[in-house]
């Protein structure tokens, strides 16, 4: 296995959680009509770490936040080699005339973000949605999906496979790029 590139170390990353907060603070300031929802599975750790740090720094613990599942609603789910399992939604409201700020670790074709649209529709008709992401691909987009917030754009190559870590699963965070997805694993 060949060893990625960090393309943020442990002190960027958590300056960058930092930075989209208060981002997030300028746009929606103390979130009473704004809720924040992750997509399963991977955006929840981004949108955990969004929440927690925002009712740090408004003080407001009653921020809404839900963690929405997408995979019945992907555009490849039959057609994938291998299945697909789905993860736990847990959405405790309504979305009805709300801005929603839909949170995703890496944001690539847009496609996975096109699947949260639709399963979201589900929980009522926003009045806003906005997208914030920690990494954008901006040149490997297949839908006309940009992110609202973005902790870092990375230029890369199709066959490139960015990776987010997280300290909840990998012991710390970072953000890694690798000249292909199995030199990642």
């Amino acid at each position: 296995m060949s060893k990625g590139k960090t393309i943020i170390g442990q002190e960027r990353f958590a300056l960058t959680i930092e930075r989209l907060c208060h981002q997030l603070i300028e746009q929606h300031g103390q979130f009473e009509h704004t809720c924040l929802v992750g997509i399963q599975p991977r955006g929840v750790h981004l949108s955990n770490r969004l929440h927690r740090r925002l009712s740090e720094i408004l003080g407001v613990p009653a921020i809404e936040y839900g963690k929405l599942d997408i995979t019945f609603y992907r555009d490849d789910f039959r057609t994938r080699s291998k299945p697909l399992y789905a993860s736990k939604t847990e959405m405790e409201f309504l979305v009805e005339n709300k801005r929603v700020v839909l949170a995703d670790d890496v944001l690539y074709t847009g496609r996975t973000v096109q699947a949260a649209l639709t399963a979201l529709n589900h929980y009522g008709r926003p009045r806003q949605v906005e997208l914030i992401c920690l990494v954008d691909r901006r040149f490997n987009r297949h839908l006309p999906i940009q992110p609202d917030y973005t902790g870092i754009t990375i230029d890369a190559l199709d066959e490139a496979y960015v990776q987010v870590k997280w300290s909840e699963l990998e012991q710390e965070d970072q953000v890694l790029l690798f000249a292909d997805k199995k030199d990642a694993e």
